[in-house]
């Protein structure tokens, strides 16, 4: 067995991390990270609250539902059993945003002094909070154990060991390194930064334009369009970034202008999938009872939505999917609307 040390400098506590992981949550991007660190030899459990899942991953080493055709490391075993949480120190979260909360707490994970590697992207609603927020209101995480993992990394891609690459921010630079270090392979390279504000905002934000982007798609408009929506949608998450004291610059790096792309044109997109079934005339409550899996989007829309009003970040393509999804507006009113708005200069923050 081999061992590895995180020493963050601190005048309270040195922190070491074994090799033991547990990523929560055996979701497709769980599944995905999973099979990435237990090629790199790390002693993974994946935990989940489905007891099919858990056989299906012990016993024939796949997870159909989440991540057809992917063959996971027989190392890998999966977990229901939330003591098996008490004996890692370093946690990857892929819980989907709006359940971290209520996950945590039912199952009540040890999670004193434990290291957060965060992997979902989404604002809670209601609390309007990041991902970073939540882990620090409701589990007591600090900023100084905290790291987000983000950027243009579908799942399937990732498990197929196709070149990606992701930024890890924490506002402990050292404990992003750190986490640089784990992560790293020469199919998956990551940077780092002390941006997760910035960081989690980018990858937040992209799912609602993405949404955009796949109504475009299903209405059949062109590049042009396209191309116009990435662009001021790029404008449009930037502006709430800086009112919530982000680095403009992060938004022109991987967890912004990157996840941002690759989410608007991916077929493997399920925010864009959202989007396309919208725009060729299906409901929202059509599309969401059709599938297991969760597109961040919907709800980050409306989250997204009520920041904007809360700290006056003009956002008008989040506003109209937010019309589109939960108030019924037509997707081509949406789009003309848009195109009438006032004129204004291109950059105006």
């Amino acid at each position: 067995m081999r061992f590895f040390y995180l020493i963050i400098l601190s005048p309270k506590k040195l922190h070491t991390i074994d090799n033991e992981i547990i990523v929560v949550g055996a979701g497709g991007w769980g599944t995905a990270l999973a099979m990435l660190l237990g090629g790199k030899g790390y002693n993974v459990k994946l935990w989940t609250h489905e007891p099919n899942i858990r056989d299906e991953i012990n016993n024939l080493h796949t997870n159909s539902p989440y991540l057809p055709g992917a063959r996971l490391p027989e190392s890998i075993k999966a977990t229901i059993d939330s003591k098996d949480i008490e004996n890692a120190s370093l946690i990857v979260n892929t819980v989907p945003t709006q359940f971290i909360r209520s996950l945590y707490r039912d199952y009540n994970f040890p999670m004193e002094g434990k290291i957060i590697v965060n992997g979902s992207k989404g604002i809670e609603r209601k609390t309007l909070f990041q991902v970073s927020e939540i882990f620090s209101h409701s589990c007591g995480v600090s900023a100084d154990n905290y790291v987000v993992i983000t950027g243009p990394s579908h799942a399937e891609e990732v498990a197929r060991e196709s070149p990606t690459t992701v930024v890890a921010a924490s506002e402990n630079i050292e404990l992003a390194k750190k986490v640089q270090g784990i992560f790293m392979t020469p199919n998956f390279r990551v940077y780092t930064s002390d941006d997760v504000v910035g960081c989690e905002i980018g990858g937040s934000l992209k799912n609602v334009i993405a949404i955009a982007a796949g109504i475009i798609d299903g209405l059949g408009m062109g590049d042009n369009t396209k191309a116009a929506l990435i662009t001021r949608g790029l404008a449009e998450l930037t502006r709430l970034g800086i009112a919530h004291g982000a680095n403009p610059l992060t938004f022109s790096g991987l967890s912004g202008l990157g996840d941002l792309f690759v989410t608007c044109n991916s077929k493997h997109s399920r925010n864009r999938s959202v989007g396309e079934a919208i725009g060729k005339g299906k409901t929202i409550n059509e599309i969401t009872s059709e599938t297991k899996t969760v597109a961040e989007g919907i709800s980050t829309s409306e989250s997204a939505y009520c920041l904007g009003k809360k700290h006056r970040v003009e956002m008008p393509i989040t506003e109209e999917i937010y019309k589109i999804l939960f108030e019924a507006k037509k997707p081509l009113d949406a789009i003309g609307d848009l195109m009438v708005r006032q004129s204004k200069r291109e950059w105006w923050w």
